[in-house]
């Protein structure tokens, strides 16, 4: 969602005559779209800057912070950056150029407003260099305040977006060669929740109507409001691809509701077993926390059970770090973080394994992929995704960017697979 930010902000900076650079020490205007989810994002973020002060002062650079720290720290970012020339917040990201305009009159410029309903919060940035896939928000904010998760109070409460709003934007997009979309919101599943707008079952099933879209993706899902009628649509909307990541953050019930996630782990491993059912070949992926307060052996004991028995295809996991404004950071029976540590290497090994024998089982067979890019392996190689959102690296050329190919499977790794070119049409 923040590179989906970073866009937006682009788009406008490009519309004003403003041009990138990929190189900072040359660069008139420095903004630094920022990440609280997680300790170690801030602790780089301020690394970051000290070393940007030093350049500023060389080379009288405007620098501006951007992001969720900067709405986390609003009351106090400019004791800890007074070097800064403006700051905003997410929700004001469309008053970009303004910020800049007054950083370079040396007036020091703040906005840290929720602005509920604004319009400015949904910007539409279109396609920059003739991109295949994009990013489309539908809503923002969060109503779920899971204890550990500052979300909710650097991003707002939930916001959606008008469904008709998204279906034009997204018909402009397939007019301009894009063939997937990803839907972003920090809740996709409580889209429109408490409004006579339409639900997000509907709203997918409008997008696979759309002429020249061809694949539908989205993110973030809660296990709480994954309903049935979303899980009916895998395998039933042949643009929705068999891909879901289903954050379930820990495997113990006890864990579950200090966390206040508000479903249990069998609640979770029945809509997995539903999803399955409905979608024989469906990839899930997910979330997971380690090392929370309270969590004991057996409650990391009861993941690892939850870890096996699903065999999800990939898990992005991480130990605890407390965040400001949470009511999990008053929690007082902490997890050593020489254990946590010793429990996520345990957990990723165990996970490794699974998804390296999930990769080797893709071996001999074909799938379409989008081609997006060269691959980072490899210059002599592209790459690419399946509908399962497993990555692809082959052999191929410059004239792929951005179309299906046919792809056989050859060998499977830990982190992607290795394909041979069968056909530059899927």
């Amino acid at each position: 969602m923040n590179e989906h930010d970073t866009e937006k902000m682009e788009h406008l900076l490009l519309k004003d005559g403003f041009e990138r650079t990929q190189d900072v020490s040359v660069a008139d205007v420095v903004i630094v779209n920022t990440c609280c989810v997680r300790e170690k994002a801030e602790q780089k973020f301020y690394s970051f800057m000290g070393r940007l002060r030093s350049m500023k002062n060389r080379r009288g650079t405007i620098l501006g912070v951007t992001g969720c720290i900067a709405q986390m720290e609003k009351e106090h970012i400019k004791e800890r950056l007074p070097f800064i020339d403006f700051s905003i917040g997410p929700s004001s990201i469309h008053r970009i150029k303004e910020a800049i305009e007054e950083g370079a009159k040396n007036k020091l410029f703040l906005d840290f407003s929720d602005n509920g309903c604004n319009p400015y919060l949904f910007i539409k940035p279109g396609i920059m260099n003739k991109k295949a896939k994009t990013y489309v928000t539908i809503m923002k904010g969060c109503n779920n305040f899971c204890s550990y998760c500052i979300v909710p109070y650097v991003r707002g409460r939930e916001v959606s977006r008008e469904s008709e709003d998204i279906i034009k934007e997204i018909e402009d997009l397939a007019m301009q060669g894009v063939k997937e979309v990803t839907l972003l919101g920090q809740n996709v599943n409580s889209y429109n929740k408490g409004r006579d707008d339409i639900a997000f079952p509907e709203l997918l099933k409008r997008i696979n109507e759309i002429h020249g879209i061809e694949r539908i993706r989205f993110v973030t899902s809660h296990p709480r409001d994954l309903s049935f009628e979303l899980i009916d649509c895998f395998g039933t909307l042949e643009k929705l691809c068999e891909h879901i990541h289903l954050p379930f953050q820990s495997g113990s019930d006890k864990v579950l509701k200090l966390m206040n996630r508000g479903y249990g782990i069998k609640e979770y491993v029945e809509k997995i077993m539903m999803l399955r059912n409905r979608c024989e070949d469906i990839s899930i992926t997910a979330d997971c926390i380690v090392g929370f307060p309270g969590e004991e052996e057996e409650d990391f004991n009861k993941t690892m059970e939850l870890i096996r028995h699903v065999r999800f295809d990939g898990i992005f996991s991480f130990v605890y770090s407390p965040r400001k404004y949470t009511f999990a950071s008053t929690l007082s029976d902490e997890v050593p973080k020489a254990l946590a540590l010793e429990r996520l290497v345990y957990l990723q090994g165990v996970q490794k394994s699974i998804t390296l024998d999930k990769n080797r089982g893709m071996e001999g067979k074909e799938v379409d992929v989008l081609v997006e890019d060269v691959s980072k392996n490899s210059k002599e190689d592209f790459a690419g995704r399946t509908r399962t959102n497993k990555i692809v690296n082959f052999r191929g050329n410059q004239d792929m960017a951005g179309r299906f190919v046919r792809v056989g499977i050859i060998k499977g790794y830990a982190n992607s697979l290795k394909g041979e070119l069968i056909s530059k049409e899927a």
